[in-house]
């Protein structure tokens, strides 16, 4: 059986001359190609704006004067041509860095399960870092000509919209997405009739439709209950990321890893390798397990041939973030799983069996690493963090032996570097620089940008992260009904031109967003310096039922809405990849406190070094392989602490004696002859040329191909049939 793709859909009503856009909607190429996204822009700007970047809804609504204009245009039609001679090419190529190199395994397929994809902000089926990750890893296997396939689900509410209250407390909205106005297709069989697949969830059936987003030349396939046949609560299984009622929580993650298999297998897919994005997804080691068994082998036979060609990425040593199940709820959920299996109650339960403080528990992660071969943390510290942490599972080896390697996180270089820089390095770096954008010789070319040049692109981005957010702060105050200090909250009164650094993640304790505030009064000085001020931009959500996040934020909140700080101090609600974007293009300093070894590894960093912003972190997770004294600047020491009042007061001297003494006299004082801050500038180019390679995605989709995923890429044939 072949593979399925589904059928790209064209219902708009759009002038011969442009009728491409409607097939450009449903790929989203366009959305890590910005001059493809000018295509729709430059239609009708303010509507562009308005729709949120999303073309389905930009095409539906916008008026046929505005299409017609546009094929009068020679500009337009010029690059309109242009660009759809690029994604014919991108789409149509029989010859890719994969195909070249591997040519023998072009029909070795991998498989990718995550709970959520971040893809852009018009397709809000994510929460963050992780699904941000996801989406770039996807964007960047089809850019290599990786054979892949991904799964995920497709959420009809999302993740939830933020709101901060005038005292700074959050609130949580929802906002249901529509079918109809996302780049979203129906998977539909011969008959035309959706294409389904039925997963079992504590003795009942439920119904699970699929649809297919593409990005790029791989389908990314989702997974929907809100299935008519199935009950009300069953329709809502798929409703939401990330609740923290336990049972929601495991009726979804048996969804994702029974049903993301079943779903491969209606579709025609045999993976040769299958990727669990954290532990989610690993019910999908038993599914396949039983697929074996059916197929006439003993539970140990299939367990080996499941584990050859598995591959599970852990992303955090947090508890929070590792789910664990009370076996109470194994019972209710998987009663009849381990007869299936051939096995005892007590035999399944060692299969993820967790001993901690109050008991045991059925540990996600635990099964993924016990069912994998390849098992990875996501920076060099995180795999020291995490064999120690999962070390009780090999008793016979030392901590160091532990057999969990790391692959230090990317980013995909499409999706996040600002369009002016990408056409200033296309002039310096060649115009196939981005095809080599892991190649440090490539890479080396950035010394060659003239100073001006590249100080001009900065400075422009600078002024269009404050001119957007002063945009945003404008349309609160006229129809959100945002008190006076709200607006100056939300950074009305920012200056473009002032040395600005950007704080930007999830609010968990951790992450100590509230570090750069331990001394307050030494911070006001900083903020309020004449002839040198600084200003902070603030961004982040914390988890709808996470109440000491949410503390957090208000604490934060508060001590921004003082007068004292001169509007200097800044909170943006509701962070999103748009958002994001401006933050990481548009700042000077990208500031990161966590209490180390506790950030796994971080990539928001990695965002801000690719568009030329100085990092300025803690030596943890990405940055401590990353720093070299010349591209940006650390925060405390690369030491161990048992103490963390010690650690917290001696990062946080570290970080003030550092803005003080190093970051902001180098912004402000050091200036070359013809008034540029040639010290500075040095700094941005080696950060560019330096983190860019090194933390980009082509490098780490070529890193998981070669140490992770080959082993199950080389397995023969014949030891992957199943039943399926």
């Amino acid at each position: 059986m072949e593979p399925f793709r589904a059928a790209t859909p064209n219902h708009f009503s759009l002038p011969r001359r442009i009728s491409r856009l409607g097939e450009l909607v449903y790929n989203i190429w366009w959305t890590w190609n910005p001059d493809a996204m000018r295509l729709f822009s430059r239609i009708d700007p303010e509507l562009w704006e308005k729709c949120g970047h999303n073309p389905v809804v930009f095409l539906r609504q916008v008026e046929r004067p505005k299409l017609n204009a546009v094929t009068n245009n020679r500009y337009y039609l010029e690059m309109y041509d242009r660009i759809f001679k690029a994604f014919d090419e991108y789409t149509g190529a029989g010859t890719t860095w994969f195909s070249q190199t591997h040519p023998d395994l072009r029909n070795r397929l991998v498989a990718y399960l995550s709970m959520e994809f971040g893809l852009h902000e018009a397709i809000p089926l994510y929460a963050g870092g992780l699904g941000i990750l996801s989406g770039d890893h996807t964007k960047e296997a089809s850019d290599l000509g990786l054979p892949f396939v991904a799964v995920g689900f497709f959420y009809a509410e999302g993740y939830f919209i933020q709101h901060i209250t005038e005292d700074g407390w959050q609130e949580a909205r929802y906002n249901p997405n529509k079918m109809e106005d996302l780049p979203v297709i129906p998977v539909l069989n011969e008959e035309g009739k959706p294409v389904t697949i039925c997963v079992e969830i504590a003795g009942r059936e439920v119904q699970v439709r699929i649809w297919e987003i593409h990005v790029g030349r791989v389908p990314l396939y989702l997974l929907d209950s809100n299935v008519e046949s199935n009950s009300p609560s069953d329709r809502a299984l798929t409703a939401r990321l990330y609740s923290s009622d336990l049972d929601l929580r495991i009726s979804q993650e048996i969804l994702l890893g029974v049903g993301g298999v079943r779903a491969l297998r209606v579709l025609g897919y045999n993976p040769s390798v299958w990727h669990m994005n954290e532990g989610h997804s690993a019910f999908l080691s038993l599914e396949r397990i039983k697929e074996l068994m059916q197929a006439d082998h003993t539970f140990d036979q299939a367990v080996e041939i499941v584990r050859a060609s598995n591959v599970f990425t852990t992303h955090t040593p947090v508890p929070a973030g590792n789910d664990e199940f009370a076996l109470w709820l194994v019972d209710k959920y998987c009663a009849t799983w381990w007869e299936q299996l051939d096995l005892t109650r007590e035999q399944f339960i060692d299969l993820a069996r967790h001993t901690i403080s109050w008991g045991d528990t059925f540990s996600m992660p635990v099964l993924a690493l016990r069912m994998s071969h390849g098992r990875n943390a996501v920076s060099e510290l995180h795999g020291k963090v995490t064999r120690q942490m999962w070390g009780f599972l090999w008793p016979d080896r030392h901590p160091e032996t532990v057999p969990i390697t790391h692959v230090t996180n990317g980013v995909h270089t499409g999706t996040w570097l600002a369009r002016r820089l990408r056409h200033l390095f296309d002039r310096y770096l060649g115009l196939d620089w981005m095809e080599h954008v892991d190649d440090l010789s490539v890479m080396e070319r950035v010394i060659d940008i003239p100073d001006d040049q590249l100080w001009a692109v900065r400075r422009h981005l600078k002024r269009k992260l404050v001119a957007y957010i002063r945009e945003r702060a404008r349309q609160e105050w006229m129809y959100g009904g945002a008190h006076p200090s709200q607006v100056v909250a939300s950074g009305v009164m920012l200056d473009p031109y002032a040395l600005t650094i950007g704080f930007a993640r999830r609010f968990a304790p951790y992450k100590r967003a509230s570090l750069i505030m331990s001394d307050l009064n030494r911070l006001l000085k900083i903020l309020n310096k004449p002839g040198m001020p600084v200003q902070i931009i603030f961004a982040g959500k914390s988890h709808p039922d996470h109440e000491q996040g949410k503390l957090l934020i208000q604490e934060l909140y508060r001590v921004i809405k003082r007068a004292d700080t001169g509007g200097r101090l800044v909170f943006l609600d509701d962070y999103d990849m748009n958002l994001a974007r401006y933050l990481v293009q548009g700042v000077d300093v990208w500031i990161n406190t966590p209490r180390r070894p506790n950030e796994a590894s971080g990539t928001s960093g990695e965002k801000a070094a690719l568009n030329g912003v100085l990092n300025f972190s803690v030596l943890d997770g990405w940055w401590r392989e990353g720093f070299n004294d010349k591209n940006g600047w650390a925060i405390g020491k690369d030491i161990e602490y048992t103490d963390l009042d010690l650690q917290d007061k001696e990062d946080a001297a570290s970080l003030y004696e550092t803005l003080e003494n190093d970051i902001v006299p180098l912004y402000y004082r050091l200036r070359t002859s013809d008034g540029l801050p040639g010290e500075w500038i040095a700094r941005m180019k080696e950060s560019i040329r330096t983190l860019a390679p090194q933390f980009s995605t082509r490098r780490m989709v070529k890193e998981y191909i070669e140490r992770l995923y080959m082993t199950g890429m080389r397995l023969p044939e014949s030891t992957k049939k199943t039943a399926g």
